[in-house]
């Protein structure tokens, strides 16, 4: 078993893999790397199964250094990590030597970086996941929900290939671009006002900084829902509720299992990547899509993997 020494961490560096499934009746939420495209990638460039544990580090502030030599892969945000000082671009797999650091210093480009480890890092599993989730006290290190903290060791027991690589160049995320977040149709749409349809598909909505992995507040021109009162039901992830304010929210991957505002539809699980790595203040658009073309665009994204 190999290991890393957490040097330097923060509340917002959790371990995730892809989230924690077939328990939403029970009242437990998915969790999960909020941008699950950015980890698919750091694991594929270790030859990891796309799903396995790797750290999620939000904005930065995250350090670890080398018990031995190791084989490391980095996806995702352009957070200054740095190996003693010399400056490590993502999206690729690279050396860590014995006694050498990693850092993470503060974003460039994005939000979430994905850090992976050969074999995935080990965890306890918890109800099938090891998904931190510091709300409900599941996942992590220690299986009860606890953020990565300095003095922590990071283990792993897998080999990973000798072989460095990148992800090319076409499969990398463009931070950069401003292409709207696609979302498909829900139920309540017809119960909104036409003008409030019209405004939710052709007006600017900007990130609050009130924003977590339950959910990221959307500040525009306020909505106005017709209909009736909601009995609670289930909500499914990237759900755009309405709340009485008019100022919807996107609800992520530690959302509450069920919720009665009305629902615009939800996002889909790229826009909801690329949503991820936006930063509070950052403009955001809305396109309506059908769920036929939501499903066919994931497809045809996730062939991406096995094609490389």
């Amino acid at each position: 078993m190999s290991r890393l020494l957490i040097e330097t961490s923060t509340p917002l560096c959790l371990l995730q893999d892809a989230g924690r499934f077939g328990v939403r009746h029970l009242g437990v939420t998915q969790g999960g790397a909020l941008d699950w495209r950015s980890m698919s990638w750091a694991n594929w460039l270790l030859g990891n199964p796309l799903d396995v544990p790797v750290v999620e580090i939000t904005l930065g502030g995250f350090g670890v250094v080398a018990e031995e030599d190791c084989v490391l892969a980095l996806a995702g945000a352009d957070l200054g990590a740095q190996v003693n000082g010399e400056a490590l671009a993502p999206w690729r797999s690279f050396r860590l030597n014995k006694g050498q650091r990693l850092q993470f210093t503060q974003p460039l480009l994005g939000a979430r970086a994905y850090l992976a480890a050969p074999g995935g890092f080990t965890a306890p599993t918890v109800l099938g996941s090891s998904a931190t989730v510091v709300r409900e006290a599941l996942g992590g290190l220690d299986g009860m929900g606890r953020a990565l903290a300095k003095g922590s060791p990071l283990s792993y027991g897998g080999n990973g290939l000798i072989l460095l690589r990148e992800v090319p160049e076409d499969d990398r995320p463009d931070f950069n671009v401003d292409s709207p977040l696609d979302l498909v149709l829900g139920a309540q749409i017809g119960e909104f006002s036409g003008q409030s349809v019209f405004d939710a598909f052709n007006s600017v909505w900007t990130l609050d900084s009130r924003a977590d992995r339950m959910g990221i507040r959307l500040l525009g021109k306020a909505l106005v829902y017709q209909g009736k009162p909601m009995i609670s039901e289930g909500i499914p992830l990237g759900a755009v509720q309405v709340p009485p304010d008019g100022q919807p929210i996107v609800l992520l991957n530690d959302r509450q299992t069920i919720g009665g505002y009305p629902r615009l539809g939800a996002l889909t699980p790229l826009a909801l990547a690329r949503l991820a790595q936006c930063l509070p203040g950052a403009n955001v658009r809305l396109r309506p899509v059908v769920q036929d073309v939501a499903h066919r665009q994931q497809v045809e994204y996730l062939r991406r993997f096995s094609d490389r």
